[in-house]
């Protein structure tokens, strides 16, 4: 066992850290590392709380629900006509009294154009083809979604500014691997992205705009960025051209 002191300013607002770990044999195999436990040397400041959100007005919530179901309509189609592999590992969708349940496993209310898209579809099968999303992305199952909510929150505290309640994850980048991400603000309703390290910043200012810009992209490919969308043994993958 092995202990290390971290500091400096790698990330915003972290404070010195004592880390313990073990490395190589007799413990582990040669050249592996496993991290044992990270805490703060020193208590972390506490973030300021956010202002109360106010109550959504059922209209708007309305408006962005039918939003999200037209964007993702042309999504699903597009699956159906030339990604068969990636239509097939569409779920489907759950109940009003399934979100109704992860609201409360969540401790937030789920937004509208979320709850349309569970409604839809609650999520992804684990299978090839899954990951069809912009930058091959893979659209969470509700259970993977309260799963890493509440892992956040038990990691970062709902307190430390690196994680809030509000934030429910959408979307993993890769089929295996929850490092790198997308959530929810449903406080605001921006999509922002995780990564590892802890960075978030805004990626889509609703997930209406995330599946607009999608079917944008999947029916006239000019529209979209550098990674443009193709089709690998029937899946949907995003990449250059």
């Amino acid at each position: 066992m092995y202990a290390a002191r971290i500091d400096g300013e790698t990330f915003e607002d972290c404070p010195e850290l004592d880390v313990q770990y073990a490395y190589g044999p007799p413990v582990l195999a040669e050249g592996q590392v496993r991290i044992v436990s990270v805490e703060a040397a020193q208590p972390a400041a506490v973030a300021p709380e956010r202002e109360p959100v106010a109550a959504p007005d059922p209209r708007l919530e309305e408006m962005a629900a039918r939003q999200v179901t037209a964007a993702w309509q042309r999504v699903e189609t597009w699956l159906r006509d030339h990604a068969p592999v990636s239509f097939d590992s569409l779920q489907e969708g759950a109940s009003s009294e399934e979100i109704d349940r992860a609201e409360r496993e969540l401790g937030v209310r789920v937004p509208g154009d979320l709850r349309a898209l569970w409604h839809l579809h609650r999520g992804v099968q684990s299978s090839s083809g899954a990951a069809f999303l912009p930058d091959n992305a893979k659209l969470m199952t509700i259970a993977e979604a309260i799963e890493l909510h509440q892992r956040w929150g038990q990691i970062y505290d709902f307190g430390d500014g690196l994680w809030d309640h509000r934030w429910i994850p959408v979307c993993t980048l890769g089929e295996h691997s929850w490092s790198n991400g997308l959530y929810l603000d449903a406080g605001t309703g921006e999509v922002w992205s995780w990564d590892e390290f802890a960075n978030r910043r805004v990626e889509f200012e609703s997930l209406t705009t995330l599946l607009e810009e999608m079917a944008d992209a999947l029916e006239a490919p000019s529209l979209a960025g550098s990674a443009k969308p193709g089709l690998v043994d029937g899946a949907l993958v995003w990449g250059t051209p």
